[in-house]
């Protein structure tokens, strides 16, 4: 199918072609995008309440019984004490209302008091109707979300998130259509260095957005959200929160691309992984700043965190770019990247067995 298989390396396209193919890939990652995007705005309350995850836990309510000094904790957990008090005292006041029914059927109780005990029950019920209604209507929902501030920016905000998740969604599609576009340029044996890499790019991409959602930015959000609270009503703007999710994200799926530039300059020539593995102090360190750098929290745990996999990925890098060195030594014809492959086996043709190369 025109612009989704990629074209070979012996084919010759002119100029027009070439571009005719850049527009049909175009088309197609775009058609891709659409699609996904529909899909991520159909499911965009799935979607939100995923992002909001690492938020709705910020709000440490188990705190009220050591007195917490956050306005909105404070908040929260006087809703928690009413809803207590209110059940409570409806079920005192439907014990009093029993119990004045009671003595108003009693034998010997004057007329006079038979009225007053009456009323007084009716009065104990309707305490007990009410404390049970306002029970009910204290807030379930205890969680942090968001606030909008703007007419428009509940529509925007959920609009631009349904784009990014799309994005993320259409990816690996994207990604591909890249590489077939530029495999053609690529000899047999380039494409057998290109090819490991382009597959790994999207999925430690991923792997690094998971890592980020799943582990990093619960604590980073959770840091922040509750840096001394006591000294502010802290009210999140949606916009605000779902650009820092996204740069934070972005930014762990990018540093998780190590082995990735590892592969490549060892591959290439640049540094070997033998010079990489006597500095590995060094990379720890820059690492260790990275780390810092991406995750804006104080908090030691949380860079330590975000540092052990990317530590780890270096290290899985270097002893791979080692074995790949190794199979150079083994296997030189595989990783020559010089004149085309069937100049050197047309030079060869008519050369005897064993003779000098000149």
């Amino acid at each position: 199918m025109p612009g989704i298989r990629p074209i070979g390396h012996e084919e010759r396209l002119s100029l027009v072609e070439h571009l005719d193919e850049l527009r049909t890939r175009l088309i197609w990652c775009l058609l891709a995008f659409v699609v996904a995007f529909g899909f991520c705005y159909w499911q965009n309350d799935e979607i939100l309440e995923i992002v909001n995850g690492p938020l709705k836990s910020t709000q440490h309510l188990d705190r009220c019984t050591e007195g917490t000094q956050d306005p909105l904790e404070q908040s929260a957990c006087f809703q928690i004490e009413l809803g207590q008090f209110a059940t409570a005292a409806g079920a005192a006041f439907a014990g009093i209302q029993d119990t004045q029914e009671r003595l108003a059927k009693l034998r010997g109780v004057p007329a006079a008091d038979r009225a007053a005990i009456a009323r007084q029950a009716r009065a104990a019920g309707r305490a007990a109707r009410a404390a049970r209604a306002a029970a009910q209507a204290v807030p379930k929902n205890r969680e942090r979300q968001p606030v909008t501030l703007g007419v428009t920016e509940p529509f925007v905000t959920t609009f631009t998130v349904a784009g990014y998740a799309a994005l993320l969604l259409v990816l690996p599609f994207l990604l591909y259509q890249a590489y077939a576009f530029v495999l053609p340029a690529f000899s047999p044996a380039e494409r057998r260095v290109a090819l490991p890499l382009m597959l790994m790019v999207p999925v430690l991409f991923l792997a690094g957005v998971a890592f980020g959602f799943f582990v990093a930015l619960p604590r980073a959000v959770d840091f922040l959200q509750n840096f001394n609270d006591d000294s502010f009503d802290i009210l999140l703007q949606a916009r605000d929160y779902y650009r820092f999710s996204i740069v934070f994200l972005a930014v762990c799926g990018l540093l998780f691309q190590i082995p990735v530039g590892v592969l490549a300059v060892t591959r290439l020539g640049v540094v070997k992984a033998r010079t990489l593995q006597r500095n590995r102090g060094y990379v720890i360190l820059g690492i260790a700043v990275v780390a810092a750098v991406a995750t804006p929290t104080p908090d030691p745990v949380t860079m330590l965190i975000a540092m052990a996999p990317l530590v780890v990925l270096f290290e899985l890098s270097v002893l791979l770019a080692r074995v790949f060195e190794k199979r150079h030594i083994l296997e030189p014809d595989d990783w020559f990247w010089g004149e085309d492959e069937e100049e050197q086996d047309d030079d060869d043709v008519g050369r005897p067995s064993g003779a000098p190369l000149s």
